[in-house]
C-alpha cells in the first residue's frame, strides 16, 4: 500500500512538472527513419573495449551453418511472421530502426526525467528522508536522478552497450552469417539491403543490456523496460533483420555484460556518496577551518545534508585520482576577484534582457528535466543521425562523452566539498536568483564542468562540429551566471576542469583502434 502510494505520488509530481517544464528542456523522441549506415566498421570486434579484458571473454558458439535444416526453418519461420504483421508490429518496427542505440538513450533520458524529483519534507515539516539511489530498497524505493546520479547511469549503460557490441562485431565477422534477405532473396528487409553479418543480433545485445542496466537503476520501471525489450527484440524478426539464433546470441552477450557493468557499478562507491549528517558537518567544518567560510542551505525548511557530499569518492572512469583534477582553490570573500564577480551578478540582476532570461531558462535542466548531462546526449544522438552512425559508432560516441561526462561530475563534486564555498545568494545580502538553487555548494559550476567535459569529447569526435559544440559549453556556463546561481569564476574554472577530466578519457578514445 505504501509502495502504491509512493509511485502514484511520483507520477502525479512528474506530469505536474512536465506541464509548468520549458518544452526544449523535456525528453524528444527523435523523428527520424532507418538509414544506410555510413560505413560498417568491418574492424569494430578488434576495438579495444573499456570493461571487457578482450571482445572474445564473453564466448559465443558458432551459429548453424546457412544450408542446415536448423537455419532452413528459422527463414521460414521468419517469412510466415513477417507475412502477418498488425499495425503494432509495423510501427514498431518503424519505431526501433536499425540503429536502436538511439532509442534506447532517449528512454533512460525519460526516465531521469521522471525521477529527477527530490523528495520534499516529511509530515513533520522538519525532517527528511532522501532516497538512496546505491540501495533502490532502502526507505524510498525510487531513485532521485539528480545530474550526477543521471551522469552515472547514462555512463554504465553506455559502456554496457559499447562493449557488449565490440564483442558482437567480433563475432559478426568471425563467423560472417549472411543476414536473411542475403541468404533468401524473397524476404524484403524492412531496413534496406546491409552487407552486415547477422549472428549474433547486434540489436538484441542493445535491447537486453540496456533493459537490465536500467532497470537497476529504476527499478519501479522493471515490468516497463521488459515491455519495451521483448518489444525491440520481437522487432528484429518483425523487420526480417535477424532469425531467432542470432537473437538469442545477442540476448547472452548483453546479459554477460550487463553483468560485468553491474558489478562493477556495485562497488564504484555510490552507496556511500549520501552521507550521515555529522560526516557532513565535520566536511563543512574541515573547510572552514581550512578557508574561513562554508556553503549554508537556504531552502526552508533547510536540509541537514547536503547533495551527495561523498560523490567525490565514487570510482571515476579514467582519472586515476580525483585530486589530480582538483582545481585551485576559489577568490577569498571579500576579495578584489569576489567582488569584481558580485558587481557583474547584481548587474545582472539589476538589467536583465530577455535573452539572458532565456537562455538561463534553456540551460536550466532543473527539477523534471533530463538534466545537463542528458543535454548533451540529445546533442550527441542529433550528430549521431546526422551522420548516420551504425550501432557500434553510436554506442562508441555515447560511451566515451558519458564517461567523461561522469568523470566530471565527480570531479566537480569533489570541488565543491573539499572547498564548499558559499552560494551567491548566502554571500550577496539581498541577492535573489531567477532560478532555484540547487542544495550543494557553488565552486565549481556543474553544468560548466559537465557541458566543458562533453564538448571536448564530441569536437574530438565530429571535429566539423567542434565549434558549435564549444558554443553551446560556453553558453551553458553563462546560463548559469544569468540565472545568479553561480559566479563567474565558478563557471570558468568549471570549463577548464571539464576539459581536463575529458583529457583523460581522450587517450582513451585515441588508442582504441577505431580511428
Amino acid at each position: 500500500m505504501k509502495k502504491n502510494l509512493i509511485i502514484s505520488l511520483l507520477c502525479a509530481c512528474w506530469c505536474l512538472l512536465l506541464v509548468a517544464s520549458c518544452e526544449s528542456d523535456l525528453p524528444r523522441f527523435a523523428n527520424y527513419s532507418a538509414y544506410d549506415y555510413s560505413k560498417l566498421d568491418e574492424d569494430g570486434g578488434s576495438w579495444t573495449p573499456v570493461m571487457l579484458a578482450s571482445p572474445s571473454q564473453i564466448v559465443v558458439p558458432a551459429p548453424e551453418d546457412e544450408s542446415s535444416p536448423a537455419y532452413q526453418a528459422e527463414l521460414a519461420s521468419l517469412k510466415t511472421t513477417m507475412a502477418n504483421l498488425d499495425g503494432d508490429q509495423k510501427k514498431a518496427v518503424e519505431y526501433w530502426t536499425n540503429n536502436p542505440i538511439i532509442r534506447w538513450n532517449e528512454i533512460a533520458l525519460e526516465l531521469a526525467a521522471k525521477y529527477n524529483l527530490i523528495p520534499g519534507p516529511n509530515a513533520d515539516g522538519k525532517t527528511y528522508t532522501l532516497p538512496n539511489p546505491a540501495t533502490p530498497e532502502g526507505p524510498t524505493p525510487f531513485p532521485f536522478a539528480h545530474p550526477a546520479y543521471t551522469s552515472r547511469m547514462l555512463a554504465y549503460l553506455s559502456v554496457a552497450q559499447f562493449d557488449g557490441l565490440i564483442s558482437a562485431w567480433h563475432y559478426k565477422y568471425l563467423y560472417n552469417r549472411l543476414a536473411p534477405s542475403q541468404n533468401d532473396n524473397s524476404i524484403e528487409a524492412a531496413y534496406g539491403e546491409t552487407m552486415l553479418p547477422s549472428y549474433p543480433a547486434d540489436g538484441a545485445v542493445i535491447a537486453v543490456a540496456s533493459r537490465n542496466i536500467l532497470s537497476a537503476m529504476f527499478p519501479l520501471e522493471k515490468a516497463y523496460l521488459e515491455e519495451r525489450a521483448q518489444e525491440h527484440l520481437s522487432s528484429l524478426q518483425w523487420s526480417g533483420t535477424n532469425v531467432q539464433s542470432d537473437i538469442t546470441a545477442g540476448e547472452y552477450i548483453g546479459v554477460e555484460v550487463a553483468k560485468l557493468a553491474l558489478g562493477k557499478a556495485s562497488k564504484d562507491g555510490m552507496s556511500k556518496a549520501q552521507c550521515p549528517k555529522n560526516v557532513s558537518d565535520s566536511i563543512a567544518k574541515s573547510a572552514f577551518d581550512r578557508f574561513g567560510w562554508k556553503w549554508e542551505n537556504r531552502e526552508e525548511p533547510p536540509r541537514p545534508v547536503g547533495l551527495a557530499p561523498l560523490y567525490c569518492n565514487v570510482k571515476m572512469w579514467s582519472v586515476p585520482n580525483v585530486a589530480d583534477v582538483r582545481p585551485e582553490p576559489p577568490p577569498a570573500i571579500g576579495s578584489p576577484k569576489f567582488l569584481e564577480a558580485v558587481k557583474e551578478l547584481q548587474d545582472i540582476q539589476n538589467n536583465m534582457t530577455e535573452e539572458k532570461r532565456r537562455i538561463a531558462n534553456w540551460w536550466s535542466d532543473g527539477l523534471g528535466s533530463y538534466t545537463p548531462p542528458g543535454h548533451w546526449n540529445k546533442f550527441a544522438k542529433d550528430f549521431l543521425i546526422k551522420y548516420k552512425e551504425n550501432p557500434i559508432r553510436s554506442a562508441r560516441t555515447f560511451a566515451y562523452m558519458n564517461m567523461a561526462i561522469s568523470d566530471a561530475g565527480i570531479s566537480c563534486w569533489d570541488a565543491k566539498y573539499f572547498y564548499h564555498y558559499p552560494r551567491p545568494i548566502q554571500a550577496i545580502p539581498g541577492f535573489k536568483t531567477i532560478l532555484g538553487t540547487p542544495n550543494f555548494p557553488s565552486y565549481t559550476s556543474g553544468h560548466s564542468t559537465f557541458s566543458a567535459a562533453a564538448a571536448t569529447i564530441l569536437s574530438y569526435l565530429y571535429p566539423n562540429e567542434a565549434a558549435q559544440c564549444e558554443a553551446w559549453a560556453n553558453e551553458a556556463a553563462e546560463s548559469r551566471i544569468y540565472g545568479g546561481i553561480h559566479y563567474r569564476f565558478d563557471a570558468e574554472v568549471g570549463i577548464e576542469q571539464g576539459k581536463k577530466v575529458a583529457e583523460y578519457t581522450l587517450v582513451k578514445a585515441q588508442n582504441d583502434g577505431a580511428d
